[in-house]
């Protein structure tokens, strides 16, 4: 079976996308991860299925490499707007409404969510900050933006080994849906940025990994809305009050369109 698909990617995080809104799709864990893979496969961050809504105008299904679904990507939502044009998505973490203004895709996010049990954490405790600690990262914030964050910040954002603590700390018993972790500098009210991504591991941006930790360094009083994210890929604006929805602005780029062979990636 021949199937289309698109390259895409916000800021580096890069996906594939294949629209099955006419024709469905039906793909499975070992299918998924056999797509994502960079060695025989096309390769990817996350793969995206957009199919048609219920609640909005479309549907983004979202998985990551090892082949497990997840509840929301920033950069990938900007995608699908632009792909699609489409005003409203629907997603696991919840309805998200976007527009694209010359070369920028806006997209506005529900309010964040900060009870332990809407992380979630095993047991109730504190989240802002969290009492824990692995290493030399501690009292981080918890923070949900449709998918569960911890937020650290740090002086030295170099000095952190975060591809040696991030697995440990997103496969924490504490996590019972396992957790992305964030790693965040401030200066001057600027955030830079990396991401480790549950299921994916390093990457160049994180869309919803620049929401939370935006919100968190509002809410510490670090910075001002609107944020700037700094990420290896590039940079984010985040707007955000207490209360409100948080609203992400920044590009999407479609890189190719090609057709694969699922049956040679069985």
């Amino acid at each position: 079976m021949k199937l289309r698909f698109h390259k895409m990617h916000g800021l580096g995080n890069d996906f594939i996308v294949i629209d099955a809104r006419r024709q469905p799709v039906d793909l499975g864990g070992a299918q998924v991860r056999a797509l994502c893979d960079r060695r025989e496969g096309v390769g990817c961050d996350q793969l995206i299925l957009i199919e048609p809504g219920e609640k909005a105008e479309v549907r983004m299904r979202i998985w990551n490499p090892d082949g497990k679904p997840a509840s929301a990507c920033g950069n990938a939502a900007r995608c699908v707007v632009s792909l699609t044009g489409a005003p409203t998505i629907e997603t696991e973490g919840g309805l998200l409404t976007g527009v694209t203004v010359d070369d920028m895709v806006s997209i506005e996010l529900p309010p964040p969510r900060f009870a332990h049990d809407q992380i979630p954490i095993a047991d109730p405790v504190d989240t802002r900050p969290l009492p824990m600690a692995w290493d030399q990262l501690s009292a981080p914030d918890a923070v949900n933006v449709g998918n569960p964050h911890l937020v650290f910040f740090v002086d030295d954002l170099d000095a952190v080994p975060l591809g040696d603590l991030g697995p440990r700390i997103e496969t924490d018993p504490a996590f019972p849906d396992r957790i992305n972790v964030n790693v965040a500098e401030v200066n001057d009210g600027k955030v830079r940025l990396r991401t480790w991504e549950r299921g994916a591991g390093l990457t160049r941006a994180c869309g919803t990994g620049a929401c939370a930790t935006a919100v968190a360094a509002i809410g510490r009083k670090l910075a001002i809305s609107p944020v700037e994210v700094e990420m290896d890929g590039g940079t984010l604006e985040i707007s955000w009050a207490p209360g409100q929805n948080i609203l992400m602005r920044g590009p999407a780029t479609h890189v190719f369109t090609g057709d694969i062979d699922m049956d040679a990636l069985a």
